[in-house]
């Protein structure tokens, strides 16, 4: 019986799995590119909103507020978490994603913040 309360007790919450995998793709893989003029920088989990965030910068042609909202981008970010099989687990646990672009010529210019939360993605 201690073994299985000892086994209950070391298991993390899904907040805590969020936290922590958050925390360490971002040590292991931030700064990367993702696609042409799109590098990721950060990803992070809010607790108190349960809000994953996804942080990049976009430069070359991208890095335009004007191209980067004129090219339907909160529509397709919407697509991709629907359509996400990764995101599953978070999705049914009702949390949010977020999405800020930031300019790379222009540093601290944010070109988009969207966030996404259970009934847009239902």
């Amino acid at each position: 019986m201690g073994v299985a309360l000892m086994a209950v007790g070391c298991q993390e919450s899904l907040e805590e799995r969020c936290e922590r995998e958050a925390r360490e793709y971002t040590e292991k893989h931030c700064p990367t590119p993702v696609a042409k003029d799109v590098v990721m920088d950060s990803m992070t989990f809010d607790k108190a909103t349960h809000t994953i965030t996804y942080a990049y910068t976009l430069t070359g042609q991208l890095d335009d507020s004007a191209v980067v909202e004129g090219a339907h981008s909160r529509d397709l970010l919407l697509q991709e978490i629907k359509n996400s099989a990764h995101l599953r687990l978070y999705k049914e646990a009702g949390y949010s994603f977020r999405y800020v672009y930031h300019s790379g010529k222009k540093k601290g210019t944010q070109l988009l913040d969207a966030t996404f939360r259970q009934s847009d993605y239902r």
